[in-house]
């Protein structure tokens, strides 16, 4: 085992590559399934309830995931547009969903008898999907979990387990692409968790493998939650459907609370100028299908993204401020010398719409779809016209306008209004 700066010192070498294509995805699914979903109370009703682990082993008898559940989630994330999946391989809860020698409390020795992570690796893998497997390392039905953090014979027991499960993870189903910790609780460092050692261990085994920062130590990503909250590092955000819980709760009542297409749109259009990527949740029924809350909007925005998937997918530039923003109502994505604008209010008076602030003279100005629009550049600003009244994007209205140029584009936000930008003042020239 080698030290702490040393092991940082050697993941962030090979960072850039393993992170390629996890930079370049965008969006993912995340699949929260346990014995949780039959309460359907939130994924936390063990503890929330104070339901003692004999009385909540119950759950395990009856638990009844249908067969095909797995790829009924890898066909809607494939449809979204998603890009991965994560599933909750072992949740707070302590039931694993493979066939674990570490936990006998599995999917194999109870209920449904199938080795559900077997069959999601094989869905994920049929839909071209990567593959990610969060597991927490809290556990409330170890014995052992609750004192680690202060009986060292409980505290090596335990350690010992969390490893022992993570090590079958990554060696029973060939190659992963993400392990998602969560949770470590009691122990408050990664010297009481081991994290050192066991994630070298585990990097071992999936050298490509990427790793996100709940382990205590700050590895590939940073995960956010319930926050859309860019980090100067590389960051997703990991959201629920409906803001209430993770694992499914009634979805006729949680209807009201869940996310709109469009809204879904905008948290990926600010992980996309901001440098992140959104992990977007989905609870399971307690037989493994998909909630019909969650159906319509994640079609919507697939067919929205077979569309506009050129500004979200792919190497996008990390944008700070109002950098590139060339109005009021729209947002940007970056990449390849070109300005994606998320027009996310379509207000064109007699077909006219106003873009601001940019230095460089574009090449060209067009729909994301290739159809031209014309402009004429008047000095910080350029006057579009033409448009059509109507919102040109009918499936969620939030048509994107490419703005291309030739090299590196120059802007300045608000730069006729040095109050705005630092005291800097351009001078109102126009072109004759």
């Amino acid at each position: 085992m080698i030290s702490k700066p040393e092991y940082e010192q050697k993941i962030a070498e090979s960072r850039d590559e393993r992170m390629t294509w996890w930079r370049e995805a965008r969006f993912g699914m995340f699949i929260h399934y346990g014995l949780y979903s039959q309460i359907g109370r939130n994924e936390w009703a063990m503890a929330c309830e104070n339901i003692p682990p004999k009385e909540y082993e119950k759950y395990a008898e009856t638990f009844a995931p249908k067969e095909g559940c797995c790829r009924e989630w890898a066909a809607l994330a494939k449809k979204a547009g998603c890009k991965y999946m994560v599933l909750t391989s072992r949740h707070h809860e302590g039931f694993s969903l493979w066939d674990s020698k570490a936990n006998p409390y599995n999917s194999v020795n109870y209920g449904p008898h199938r080795d559900i992570v077997k069959e999601f690796v094989e869905a994920c893998r049929e839909y071209d999907l990567k593959i990610g497997f969060y597991t927490s390392c809290m556990d409330w039905h170890h014995p052992d979990a609750g004192i680690a953090a202060y009986d060292t014979e409980a505290r090596s027991r335990f350690t010992k387990y969390i490893r022992a499960l993570n090590e079958e993870l990554l060696t029973q189903y060939g190659k992963i692409d993400i392990l998602w910790y969560d949770v470590p609780s009691p122990m408050e460092s990664w010297e009481g968790w081991d994290s050192l050692e066991r994630n070298q261990y585990m990097r071992e085994l999936q050298p490509h493998i990427i790793i996100n920062d709940r382990s205590r130590l700050d590895e590939d990503f940073g995960t956010p939650e319930e926050d859309i909250r860019p980090c100067k590092r590389d960051w997703e955000a990991c959201m629920t459907f409906n803001g209430i819980s993770w694992g499914y709760i009634d979805e006729n009542q949680t209807a009201p609370y869940c996310y709109s297409a469009q809204q879904i749109a905008k948290m990926l259009q600010i992980c996309c100028e901001r440098g992140g990527n959104l992990l977007l949740n989905v609870g399971p029924r307690p037989d493994g299908s998909i909630p019909g809350d969650a159906f319509e909007p994640m079609e919507k925005i697939g067919r929205w993204l077979e569309i506009n998937g050129e500004a979200v997918y792919g190497k996008l530039k990390k944008l700070y401020g109002n950098q590139y923003q060339l109005n009021g109502v729209s947002r940007p994505s970056y990449k390849d010398k070109t300005i994606y604008m998320w027009n996310k209010i379509w207000n064109p008076i007699d077909g006219k719409m106003t873009l601001s602030g940019l230095i460089t003279e574009p090449k060209s100005i067009t729909f994301i779809d290739g159809t031209p629009i014309d402009y004429e550049i008047k000095g910080d600003r350029i006057f579009l016209s033409g448009l059509p009244k109507e919102n040109p994007d009918p499936i969620l209205g939030i048509p994107i306008i490419k703005v291309s140029f030739d090299t590196e584009p120059e802007h300045m936000f608000a730069s006729y209004f040095p109050q705005l930008n630092g005291g800097k003042y351009r001078p109102i020239v126009y072109k004759e």
